[in-house]
């Protein structure tokens, strides 16, 4: 018996725009949830994770998260406050909100949650992110237990960065739902 899994995606600041592969993946698979959030552009983390919780909630059914920049941490962050059926999660670009030049919009990202997550999961980043560092993300990844995979030059990983359609992280989420 295959268990049936629903994908959510989780945007990062200023959500994804039309070009981002996470509307691209949406767009190709009408049946992938984005997580709506109160405010894009004043991110705060208690309502992003009560967004997440809700839409887990209301799915139903195991979930697999994708989650670019800030939607990934919000990802961590609701691991450590609940237990929920999530089958694994596909974590892109997450950035450093622990280092002090970090833009001060977001209220309530810090710190970097370390704790083991407790799903599968792969962190993707790129050697020039200019929101982190790769040794930082190595260390976050490795933290959470997850998978690491570093793209050498895809900055933010974003639709500024020259990312459409993404196959290849659509080959990681495949890994995902299993």
């Amino acid at each position: 018996m295959t268990t049936r899994v629903k994908v959510l995606t989780l945007p990062g600041y200023d959500n994804s725009g039309p070009e981002h592969w996470q509307t691209l993946w949406e767009r190709a698979h009408p049946e992938y949830v984005r997580v709506q959030q109160r405010s894009w552009t004043e991110p705060i983390c208690d309502h992003w994770v009560a967004a997440l919780d809700a839409a887990i909630v209301t799915a139903n059914q195991a979930v697999v998260l994708v989650g670019h920049s800030l939607g990934a941490l919000t990802i961590a962050h609701h691991a450590q406050r609940y237990a929920r059926a999530v089958r694994g999660a596909l974590l892109v670009a997450p950035p450093n909100v622990d280092d002090p030049a970090f833009p001060p919009i977001i209220k309530g990202f810090r710190p970097i949650p370390r704790a083991l997550l407790p799903f599968p999961s792969i962190v993707v980043a790129s050697g020039d992110d200019w929101y982190m560092d790769p040794e930082t993300a190595r260390d976050v990844a490795a933290a959470w237990g997850s998978r690491f995979v570093l793209l050498e030059k895809a900055g933010h990983i974003n639709a500024d960065a020259g990312f459409g359609p993404w196959p290849e992280g659509e080959r990681l989420l495949a890994e995902l739902i299993g």
